[in-house]
């Protein structure tokens, strides 16, 4: 039996940037909740998203950009590294799948 850390995510694109050889796409996730005063408010959450695969990168590069809807499935990998004396623990989200869902300007039609 195969052991598995996954993650999938849909939500609105920010920034993509090359870091050495990875490709870093900051992904917007809302999250609805209802206030103390019983109004829905959306809770926003930034994910940064990973891409080591060139494929997949070329696909981002070419299709995506900011404001984009994408639906992003990958596996987490916990990390961990020594600073100023310290152990500072990460968990890196590694995309394995990006699909663009709607362009940022379908949106503003909508």
């Amino acid at each position: 039996m195969r052991n598995i850390a996954e993650f999938t995510l849909i939500g609105r694109v920010g920034t993509i940037k090359q870091v050495g050889k990875t490709v870093r796409v900051s992904i917007c996730a809302n999250y609805p909740f209802k206030d103390d005063n019983g109004q829905w408010k959306d809770d926003a959450h930034w994910n940064e998203v990973t891409i080591f695969t060139k494929a997949i990168q070329s696909y981002v590069s070419e299709h995506v950009s900011k404001g984009d809807l994408v639906h992003v499935r990958g596996r987490l990998r916990q990390n961990s590294y020594e600073r100023d004396g310290q152990r500072v623990y990460t968990v890196d989200l590694i995309a394995l799948e990006v699909g663009r869902l709607a362009q940022a300007s379908e949106r503003a039609a909508a």
